[in-house]
């Protein structure tokens, strides 16, 4: 059977309109204008009031909102954002008031501990690697795994186990550690580990038990404090799995306990949207009310400027 023949539609009869009468989603009133100098107010000004800008201004309305209401705003966090020298920017965020609680990875407390102690962190992964040498720095194995025997034995998380450890010690750089800010200052902070995934788990002192005791009673913490998040600010900073898949389950117990945790705001910055990310932080937990929004771009320029941001407005 041969096939249809089709020549060229004619468009002859395409119907117009007037522009003056179309919708138009962007005019002059939301166009960006040259920065010529003055303060990071005056720079924020400047930007277009378009697609991710607005989303930038509505997150940090939203930290705003919450904090003036006394409500959690939450950092969840990899460690990529410890290694791009972040620290000083959290740190800052929680002795103002504005980030009320931390949940960690299992890598953060080795980028962490290491800054305490050193100043410095973030080895050369491909050339120790070869040299059967990666992630077999004495005193991080020793010390870090050390502090999560001991906390456990004590009922702590991991988070206070670290945190602790680092504020007691004599560490010259300890100002550098989040985990001792949020010791010092009293704020929640809870490390979510999987056995295997981080440098400590290879070294003869690490103690499967302790670490899963600690955990577990982290997420327990965690879960607590997402109980409370109605109104509040959840950020998920540079974690592609393990804590999207954490605050989902956290998200899952506390509604199945009864707790009215609805509308409020997630947020998740990284330079790429992964999976994970995009449905257990930004789609579903808000399905039965609150708002989401993705910030791509690289954590050492993205989160400094949502920090300045909301320091503008803090102060």
């Amino acid at each position: 059977m041969p096939g249809k023949k089709y020549k060229p539609i004619s468009l002859g009869r395409v119907k117009t309109c007037r522009l003056k009468t179309r919708m138009s989603k962007v005019g002059l009133d939301k166009a960006g204008r040259p920065f010529r100098g003055g303060d990071f107010r005056d720079f924020l000004g400047s930007l277009p009031d378009l697609l991710a800008v607005k989303d930038f201004r509505a997150v940090v309305d939203s930290i705003i909102r919450a904090r003036k209401s006394s409500r959690p705003v939450i950092l969840g966090m990899g460690a990529h954002p410890i290694k791009v020298g972040l620290s000083p920017v959290i740190i800052n965020l929680m002795e103002a008031g504005v980030i009320t609680a931390v949940a960690m990875n299992g890598a953060c407390i080795v980028h962490d501990f290491e800054l305490s102690l050193m100043g410095r962190t973030s080895e050369d992964v491909d050339i120790e690697l070869c040299r059967g040498t990666f992630g077999m720095a004495e005193e991080t194995g020793r010390e870090i795994n050390r502090a999560v025997k001991t906390g456990a034995g004590k009922g702590f998380g991991i988070g206070r186990s670290v945190g602790e450890y680092i504020l007691r010690s004599k560490a010259d750089y300890k100002e550098l550690s989040v985990l001792a800010a949020a010791a010092r200052l009293g704020i929640p902070a809870t490390v979510h580990i999987a056995i295997g995934t981080d440098i400590i788990h290879m070294h003869p002192q690490a103690d499967g038990a302790a670490m899963g005791k600690g955990s577990l009673t982290d997420f327990r913490l965690l879960s607590s404090v997402i109980s409370d998040l109605k109104g509040g600010v959840y950020i998920n900073l540079g974690s592609a799995v393990i804590l999207p898949e954490v605050f989902l389950k956290a998200i899952a117990v506390t509604r199945n306990l009864g707790y009215n945790v609805k509308n409020f705001t997630t947020v998740n910055m990284d330079f790429i949207q992964h999976y994970r990310a995009r449905e257990n932080v930004l789609r579903r937990p808000v399905l039965s009310g609150g708002k989401a929004y993705a910030l791509t771009g690289h954590h050492e320029i993205m989160f400094p400027l949502l920090a300045a941001a909301v320091m503008e407005k803090t102060l």
